[in-house]
């Protein structure tokens, strides 16, 4: 990585690191929807949080989002639900064991929730990173073809300066992961979490 990073100016942006999605008793370990790739990211982002946060950087996470309706019923966007039909009462809740960005990663500086893939609809994401004067976001996280790309197209929109981490992503299909790093090289520069951690040190 040859650019450089001020810190300060710098915040480490997550996608949907939570218990529902990664822990075994969350409700996608429940459903038997696991990815090893998936499962390993934590532990490869956190010493890049750590140093970020040593030389004054912030640390956001993004968290999905099923607002609870009438009867406590997740309000569920019909597609999701046809692609998950497991998800139901409590999951994704906001405040639910679930909901929670995982023990290895928390806690964050921020948590924004969000209910669709990018963490920038409908959420208080640009006002954080405007009221910080943050110009650059290091984005990793799940799903890389979802959540992530959306996230990163929507800062490219909005001339916030992106660094996508290539094994700081995943998703549950390795080539869609691969495809959409392809896709995504021709709008933010794309590293490793050890290339990061260098640049930064």
């Amino acid at each position: 990585m040859t650019e450089e990073i001020d810190p300060k100016r710098t915040a480490l942006l997550t996608i949907d690191l939570q218990n529902d999605f990664l822990h075994p008793k969350g409700a996608y370990g429940r459903a038997g929807q696991t990815s090893d790739l998936i499962s390993a990211l934590p532990s490869r982002i956190k010493p890049l949080a750590t140093a970020l946060r040593a030389k004054g950087g912030t640390y956001i996470s993004a968290q999905f989002t099923l607002v609870p309706g009438p009867e406590e019923e997740p309000l569920i966007a019909p597609h999701l639900k046809k692609l998950r039909p497991f998800l139901g009462k409590g999951d994704f809740a906001p405040g639910a064991f679930g909901h929670a960005l995982v023990d290895d990663l928390a806690p964050a500086d921020y948590t924004v929730e969000k209910v669709a893939y990018s963490a920038f609809y409908q959420t208080r994401l640009e006002y954080i990173l405007r009221a910080l004067e943050i110009d650059t976001i290091i984005v990793g996280g799940i799903v890389t073809n979802g959540g992530v790309a959306s996230t990163v197209r929507d800062a490219h929109l909005r001339n916030i300066h992106t660094v996508l981490l290539s094994d700081g992503c995943a998703a549950f299909n390795p080539d869609v992961h691969d495809a959409t790093l392809i896709s995504l090289g021709s709008i933010t520069p794309i590293v490793t979490c050890s290339e990061m951690l260098e640049a930064l040190s």
